[in-house]
């Protein structure tokens, strides 16, 4: 008898695809993969439009839905805005983290306040078809170099851990990139989140010379000195990035403060050969 009553029972997978549809777009597209390999009647519901029309962003799904012969589904649309994304705002890209439908953006050099100290030639605008931005900008000369660039708080996915990453290159020849007396900060609203010591080009040769020269003791803001200066990574796309800060979103959209994530060098001495491509903001991945 009990085992009558217990083959009578529903079980999960005996609910209508579009229960399990509706269930499943509560969750993450990292998780709506997961639920596709449970079972056929999985795989069909956590395949379906109604699913990953959720998962995209509502304030772009206008332009990532139009029709195309590319995008058959809205999983492909979905999975289209992960790979390639979209421009925005001019000079600026959006694109998705695929695991968990976070919004990421990268901010181009021309969207950035770049330091002009030395005149408008202190900087050279190159173009190249194989960027991803129509331009990047190329440091020719400075003394004062601070670099920073912003973002509205709201414009992010809401209670999200986010990271801020200054994506570059360096030329050949390039001059006063190597010194410890770098830093970077990530503020929102006007308070600091975190501010840490970087090098863009660690070169401990040129560290050591430039201890000898006692500037770090006079120039240096980066607190007591106990952080040791981050190292960049190198992408797989063949630029530089280095990790900037981190900061928590709100719980809701509303937020009207800016994001700002800054990059300085704290000497006043020659500089050039930097190139920049953009400033990221990034899910941190857990």
């Amino acid at each position: 008898m009990a085992a009558e009553e217990a083959q009578q029972e529903t079980q999960l997978g005996d609910l209508p695809e579009a229960c399990l549809a509706y269930a499943i777009a509560l969750t993450s597209p990292r998780d709506a993969c997961r639920f596709a390999a449970v079972s056929p009647s999985f795989r069909a519901a956590a395949d379906s439009d109604h699913v990953w029309h959720r998962f995209i962003p509502e304030d772009h799904r206008a332009i990532v839905l139009q029709p195309s012969p590319a995008k058959k589904t809205k999983k492909d649309a979905y999975l289209g805005l992960c790979d390639g994304g979209v421009p925005v705002d001019g000079g600026c890209r959006m694109w998705l983290d695929k695991a968990s439908g976070a919004k990421c953006y990268a901010l181009s050099a021309r969207r950035l306040s770049l330091p002009w100290d030395d005149g408008e030639f202190s900087w050279r605008w190159t173009r190249d078809t194989l960027f991803r931005f129509a331009e990047v900008a190329e440091l020719v000369d400075c003394t004062c170099l601070d670099i920073y660039g912003q973002l509205p708080a709201a414009a992010l996915t809401p209670a999200t851990a986010y990271a801020a990453y200054l994506v570059y290159g360096t030329a050949e020849g390039h001059r006063g990139l190597s010194y410890p007396d770098q830093e970077t900060a990530v503020a929102v609203g006007g308070r600091v989140l975190e501010r840490h010591r970087v090098c863009l080009c660690p070169d401990d040769a040129e560290a050591r010379k430039f201890r000898g020269t006692g500037l770090i003791a006079e120039s240096s803001g980066a607190g007591d000195g106990s952080e040791e200066p981050r190292r960049p990574r190198r992408r797989g796309d063949g630029w530089w990035e280095m990790e900037m800060g981190r900061l928590l979103t709100a719980s809701s959209a509303g937020e009207q403060e800016e994001v700002v994530a800054s990059f300085e060098v704290l000497g006043w001495y020659p500089k050039r050969g930097l190139i920049v491509e953009s400033i990221e903001f990034r899910p941190v991945q857990s």
